[in-house]
């Protein structure tokens, strides 16, 4: 599995909305509320060879309330 990280913004007061809605997809493994310039911080794995953009734009990007999306690919965890 690879994991990834995805930094969500949403549209005013659709915070709460977008993580439920992520939770009840069941896709990601952890989902952060966050301060600053984005408004949620999620932990995705997907199997090897699954493309991360196609899942970020047809799994993540099409939940409503979702305004913008920053992708972090990691190397190692350590």
């Amino acid at each position: 599995m690879i994991p990834f990280f995805v930094q969500i913004k949403c549209q005013l007061g659709k915070s709460y909305e977008v993580a439920n809605r992520l939770a009840d997809a069941e896709i990601a493994s952890e989902i952060y509320s966050t301060a600053g310039e984005f408004d949620l911080l999620c932990k995705f794995y997907v199997d090897q060879g699954v493309d991360i953009g196609h899942f970020v734009n047809e799994k993540v990007q099409q939940i409503p309330g979702i305004q913008d999306t920053r992708t972090i690919i990691t190397f190692k965890a350590f």
